[in-house]
């Protein structure tokens, strides 16, 4: 890419990209140029005597945190108020008739609005799974080995995260028929959480 300064006694700089280098300049430029780079820019970088012979930084650890509030909107909002109560709510999309749960209030698949409201029982099955055997920091309490899971409820045409209790994580197993684990009535909250895991119903995969 070159640039030619405008101007019948203006000297013209030259913009060229070098593979593996970037941008780097070369010809000169008055400092009235309007398309002239900055000054320095192709400069050698020199590196200070005190960090000679240092060993090179390969990563670097930052923590970040943020505080934010976040709106669940109209869809999400019903979900949630439902579960204060061990209700669990998904939508229907009127274009191929799944429903999907948590509902969002669009169809992932055919991008339609969903407004049809229905109601799931708090049965389904495990369609996968992991066991973890690791610690996972600030959540002491999720002791390993612990089970998580896809869980497919019934009559829903996706799953969602959760936990498996009240069973061994190594006979866990694909296809297995679990029930929800709910909080105490007097804890409930209009929350996911609500829900503390999921165990098995005996019933035949």
């Amino acid at each position: 890419m070159a640039l030619r300064a405008r101007g019948a006694h203006r000297r013209h700089c030259r913009l060229r990209t070098d593979p593996g280098r970037g941008l780097a300049v070369t010809g000169e430029s008055t400092a009235t140029d309007p398309l002239a780079p900055p000054a320095g820019l192709a400069a050698p970088v020199t590196v200070p005597e005190a960090l000679s012979g240092a060993e090179p930084v390969e990563s670097v650890c930052t923590p970040i945190r943020m505080t934010y509030t976040y709106t669940p909107g109209r869809a999400l909002s019903g979900y949630l108020r439902a579960m204060a109560g061990k209700r669990i709510l998904g939508e229907r999309c009127p274009a191929t008739g799944q429903v999907f749960v948590p509902p969002r209030g669009v169809s992932p698949l055919a991008g339609t609005a969903t407004s049809e409201v229905v109601e799931l029982p708090d049965t389904g099955y495990v369609d996968s799974f992991n066991i973890t055997r690791v610690p996972i920091e600030r959540r002491p309490d999720l002791k390993p080995p612990y089970c998580s899971a896809w869980i497919v409820l019934d009559g829903a045409s996706v799953g969602f995260m959760g936990l498996v209790i009240n069973i061994a994580p190594e006979e866990v197993r694909i296809g297995m028929r679990v029930r929800a684990v709910w909080k105490p009535d007097e804890e409930l909250e209009t929350s996911a959480a609500n829900i503390l895991g999921w165990e098995p119903t005996g019933e035949p995969d």
